[in-house]
């Protein structure tokens, strides 16, 4: 066997951007009446900018090594597996493999719309390499993990995202791959498919030797899944190594760049000074004024220390809240203590311009809570507990 799977050496891609200037006011026919008339004058001024979306990246990664790409948005991360997966070409470096490899990168790579589901196994089999022999014996595997048997002779263009996923991924799971490529695309399925999910892929790595690369910004899928981790920051290597060492330096690069910005208090109101059963806890997130204005939502979530998410609020589920004032310098939870686990929990928040759209920014582990010993109820759940009484308001 060889010593490698995967080796990248000194891996770059440029864009070269394209900026027109515009005035702000102008109207759409002003704008197309000024593009037609420049065509014929010659006179289309344009500002180019050079923008390297990875640069001086190496790394190699082991056979049956299962490697988390961790990084902020805009980090680099898709970029490079979409040249790791020959959809995009480097400017720089190269990459060489050692076997077949699959890639998952966007809801419905890889298939047609306009054919059934029973078409496509065969269509993005024959992408990813496999002979109809090979797709044959793996056939009923695949429609048994992707659970859409019911729908496999209707065509793909009227399946759901998540149905998407499941028979792509089923697809890419089920034949043989030596090299698995996934960017963040489990993020559409539901919760009990994503476990599923990852069960395979850890099936497929310690069982079969197979090799995994996976972009997530879920971080306890990248360590539950994971023996290493890629940081890429701003394009650039950020580092190498284990999970929790790669995840400590992601976060403590997160909080670097908004520790002038967002500051987080964790305020037990009990007399005591403890979270105990019954009593408040309050929760203040505050960033500088203007940091984060129309629109921004907020979230928090608890978790156990093996990850068990004991409770989530977010504030845009809250009645009366709002964004909408640009003098608004943060986030104020309150939480009542409904009788939670005895043992310290960590604190994660987040911060989206949008419900729909991830994350701009997450902080993890940015405090810890120790419920008081007399709490006497045990939670052990994995869904979002939206915790009674409490409230959200933001601090003006």
């Amino acid at each position: 066997m060889s010593e490698w799977a995967i080796k990248v050496e000194g891996l770059g891609k440029k864009y070269n951007l394209v900026h027109r200037g515009r005035n702000q006011d102008d109207t759409l026919l002003r704008a197309l009446t000024s593009g037609i008339s420049g065509m014929f004058r010659g006179d289309r001024k344009k500002e180019r900018e050079e923008f390297w979306a990875l640069r001086d990246i190496d790394f190699t990664v082991k056979p049956g090594d299962r490697i988390g790409v961790i990084g902020r948005n805009g980090a680099g991360k898709s970029t490079m597996l979409k040249i790791m997966s020959r959809v995009v070409k480097p400017t720089t470096g190269r990459i060489e493999y050692n076997g077949r490899m699959a890639s998952l990168l966007e809801v419905g790579t890889g298939f047609h719309g306009d054919l059934t589901g029973r078409e496509n196994i065969y269509l993005n089999g024959s992408i990813l390499g496999m002979t109809k022999n090979e797709i044959d014996r793996n056939f009923d595997r695949i429609v048994d993990f992707s659970e859409i048997e019911q729908f496999l002779d209707t065509p793909v263009k009227r399946y759901s995202s998540g149905m998407y996923v499941r028979l792509a991924f089923a697809v890419a799971a089920h034949l043989s791959p030596d090299i698995l490529v996934l960017d963040e695309v489990l993020a559409v399925g539901d919760a009990a498919f994503q476990k599923k999910c990852i069960d395979k892929m850890q099936e497929l790595s310690t069982r079969e030797g197979r090799t995994l690369l996976f972009v997530s910004h879920n971080m306890a899928s990248v360590r539950s899944l994971c023996n290493g981790a890629l940081f890429l920051d701003r394009g650039r290597m950020g580092g190498f190594g284990s999970v929790d060492e790669m995840a400590r330096l992601y976060q403590h690069v997160v909080k670097e760049s908004f520790a002038s910005d967002v500051n987080v208090q964790v305020i037990p109101l009990h007399t005591t000074g403890e979270w105990v059963v019954g009593s408040d806890l309050e929760v203040r997130i505050e960033w500088t004024a203007g940091r984060f204005t129309k629109g921004w939502h907020c979230d928090i979530a608890a978790y156990t220390f093996d990850n068990v998410k004991v409770f989530a609020l977010q504030s845009h589920l809250f009645n009366g809240f709002a964004t909408s004032d640009d003098h608004a310098r943060g986030v104020v939870f309150k939480v009542r203590n409904i009788g939670f686990v005895s043992q310290e929990l960590r604190l994660d928040i987040g911060v989206r311009r949008h419900i729909d759209e991830p994350y701009e920014f997450v902080l993890e582990n940015c405090a810890t809570l120790l419920p008081s010993s007399r709490n006497f109820y045990e939670y052990a759940r994995t869904d979002v507990v939206t915790v009674p009484y409490s409230t959200c308001a933001p601090i003006v």
